[in-house]
């Protein structure tokens, strides 16, 4: 399930770095609870209608917009409940209204995924002795048996029945892919801005549009559209 929140305006500049924010306002809303050991079965946009002031941050003069996705309808529920009573968030925004978003009827056919945030795809390897992060993007041959690989272990975390016609792909032929530089927790990290295609059941697409693609989806990365 998806839920999308308007905002009020903000009272002062919203940093560049502002995911870290949002991620510490949902943990807020969320409480104590399990999710925060557990895999990411969730994600979430970035915000939406903002201006950019250079060398600052973003302006959100009319409020600004973001979406919450969760695989897990509990959790959404709690999020809800704790936002009528707790509606701020950071830089002055606060939530006015919140809506649902009915989810897509997806069907056999391959269907293509827009991006609301880059997809981060990281692995541990081993060279010369010695473990090091690597990191994919939407040009490394590996990166589509990757994604497709984090996506299939996320849905066995929830239980579902393995899909082997399950098969995501970066769309090469979107002409504006690019690489972006990320910075979160004050970690700069490349990410790749590339539409993707995913092949496979109606419910392993669904899954994919509920809890995003790739590495970090609980830090805001993989969001699709």
């Amino acid at each position: 399930m998806r839920i999308y929140l308007r905002t009020t305006p903000n009272d002062v500049i919203v940093p560049f770095d502002y995911q870290q924010k949002i991620v510490g306002t949902i943990h807020k809303w969320l409480g104590n609870n399990e999710i925060h050991d557990k895999i990411s079965l969730y994600s979430f946009s970035w915000l939406l209608g903002g201006n950019m002031i250079v060398d600052k941050g973003y302006n959100f003069s009319k409020g600004a917009t973001l979406f919450i996705s969760f695989y897990e309808n509990k959790y959404l529920k709690v999020l809800i409940d704790t936002i009528l009573s707790d509606p701020k968030m950071f830089c002055g925004l606060s939530v006015k209204e919140v809506t649902f978003e009915r989810e897509p009827a997806f069907t056999e056919e391959p269907a293509f995924f827009r991006l609301a945030t880059p997809i981060f795809i990281k692995r541990l390897i081993e060279e010369n002795g010695k473990k090091e992060q690597k990191f994919y993007f939407y040009d490394d041959r590996e990166s589509n048996d990757l994604i497709t690989e984090t996506l299939k272990h996320k849905m066995r975390e929830a239980g579902l029945p393995d899909d082997g016609t399950l098969k995501v792909e970066f769309d090469l032929s979107y002409m504006n892919k690019k690489k972006k530089l990320v910075t979160i927790h004050g970690i700069k990290n490349k990410a790749s801005m590339c539409p993707v295609i995913i092949h496979g059941r109606p419910e392993s697409k669904l899954f994919a549009w509920t809890v995003g693609l790739g590495n970090g989806t609980g830090i805001s990365l993989g969001a699709v559209i």
